[in-house]
């Protein structure tokens, strides 16, 4: 039987850890800052930023919430940054995604200060990475790898396959497997014969944004699967496409009028040997990976 790999416990270890360093760091007059920069009034990011800045009040982490309002310029916010890349009390700085249409994100993201860069977005920290030197790596890949490690499931010598080539997931989760001494491929929607890289992997991460997109004849029995998909299904077809018969999500269905699936069809986790389940999994790791990375930046700004 296919074991679960539980996001839950795993983020929870995390968290218990940083918690230690920030107590740790605070017997030496440092606390670790957190400024979270939330643009507008869009109701999945204040849920998301919310969730952080409850994150780094049980951890013992300073936060500042910043609000800018939708009509913000990408100027103003060009100097926000410049603000917070200055602030001593701040060692990470989050600006949570998607931003309205007039920003200009990138440049925004480019001005983080490569040292306060907790998403692991900016190019000198993906340069870094890729040299294998010291840097902030995204939070959602290098928690793919904390499941991995954690859940004792080797990397070393296996064949990893990357489905989905983002600069925020894909790439990244690719460059880490493969400091881990993983051999890697990188599959995308231009690979062509899909199914025959799939079936090649000892773990399969699937990062690829579609709902149920890797099924069971694209996948080797006993391999390891890593979902980092989540998309809601809001229709019964989607429902029954996927859990048909499924009492529990059944419930969760009829009470939310949703339910979420991975990238991986469901029916795939049973010829598996080990599989991140949606939700459950990978998810939540990246709070616990920005709690990390935050904590990280902290030592890293001191020399510690």
């Amino acid at each position: 039987m296919a074991k679960v790999l539980d996001g839950a416990a795993i983020a929870a270890q995390i968290k218990q850890e940083v918690a230690e360093e920030v107590r740790a760091l605070a017997s030496r007059g440092i606390r670790p800052g957190l400024a979270a920069v939330l643009v507008g009034n869009v109701a999945a990011s204040e849920i998301y930023v919310g969730s952080k800045v409850r994150a780094c009040e049980e951890l013992g982490i300073s936060s500042d919430l910043i609000t800018p309002p939708s009509d913000v310029t990408t100027a103003q916010m060009l100097e926000l940054v410049e603000q917070l890349n200055h602030r001593d009390d701040i060692d990470g700085i989050l600006i949570q995604l998607p931003l309205p249409p007039q920003i200009d994100s990138k440049n925004l993201l480019d001005a983080i200060h490569p040292a306060k860069d907790v998403d692991g977005f900016h190019p000198i920290n993906a340069g870094r990475l890729q040299a294998g030197r010291p840097a902030l790596a995204p939070c959602t890949p290098a928690g793919v790898i904390e499941i991995l490690k954690r859940s004792h499931i080797p990397i070393a010598g296996k064949h990893a396959v990357v489905l989905g080539r983002s600069d925020i997931v894909g790439k990244p989760a690719a460059m880490l497997l493969l400091h881990e001494n993983a051999t890697v491929t990188i599959c995308h929607s231009k690979t062509e014969d899909l199914a025959e890289h799939t079936r090649r992997a000892d773990i399969l991460v699937a990062a690829i944004g579609r709902p149920g997109f890797v099924t069971a004849d694209m996948v080797r029995p006993g391999a390891t699967l890593i979902d980092v998909g989540i998309n809601r299904l809001t229709t019964r077809e989607e429902f029954d496409r996927f859990f048909a018969g499924d009492a529990k999500r059944e419930a969760t269905f009829a009470k939310r009028g949703s339910t979420l699936v991975g990238d991986i069809h469901p029916k795939a986790f049973e010829i598996s040997s080990a599989y991140t389940p949606v939700p459950g999994g990978v998810g939540l790791l990246t709070i616990a990976m920005l709690m990390a990375n935050t904590v990280r930046a902290a030592k890293l700004r001191r020399g510690i």
